[in-house]
């Protein structure tokens, strides 16, 4: 019996406050939660070592099918933050075939920064793009919390741990 197990994420659906644009989106681009590091160098020290300086913004992007008049108004305003939900459906393959189907669900807190006009082009379809920074995001694989990241009340959370409690807590905050 293998033991290698393959996850594929086979589809996915995106919703923007809470509508379903099923079939509107051809692909998302969701945040790298990436951490800033400062390097850090004293007296004493026969080396140099980074650390954890926070993270770096949170960029993704949208890309859309079509010209959908519902969509482009959640869009529209950079006044505005819109709730974000990706759900996809992760399928598990081993030696006795799909063995499992799990959910990802990606929540995010998103304001849009670019309002796309599209391309025209005969016989081809408008592609569209909508790119945005996210505040919150929360990544959870088959029920299992992976990340969540609030930006504005400085919380992070890896593998359901807040890691940042004692730094809230050291500032009072």
């Amino acid at each position: 019996m293998s033991k290698i197990s393959i996850n594929r994420l086979t589809n996915a659906n995106v919703y923007l406050d809470g509508g379903s644009m099923l079939g509107r989106a051809d692909e998302v681009n969701l945040p790298v939660l990436k951490a800033k590091m400062a390097e850090h160098k004293a007296l004493g020290m026969v080396g140099t070592i980074e650390a954890f300086a926070g993270f770096e913004k949170l960029e993704g992007k949208i890309k859309w099918s079509s010209l959908y008049a519902d969509a482009l108004k959640k869009t529209a305003n950079p006044f505005k933050s819109v709730q974000l939900q990706v759900r996809g459906s992760v399928e598990v393959y081993s030696s006795q075939g799909r063995t499992e189907e799990k959910p990802v669900v990606a929540l995010l807190t998103v304001i849009f920064k670019s309002i796309p006009g599209g391309n025209f082009k005969q016989h081809d379809n408008v592609e569209v793009e909508s790119e945005f920074i996210a505040t919150y995001m929360k990544l959870t694989v088959g029920g299992e919390d992976i990340t969540e990241i609030d930006v504005l009340a400085n919380i992070y959370k890896a593998g359901g741990r807040d890691v940042l409690a004692s730094y809230r807590a050291n500032i009072g905050g």
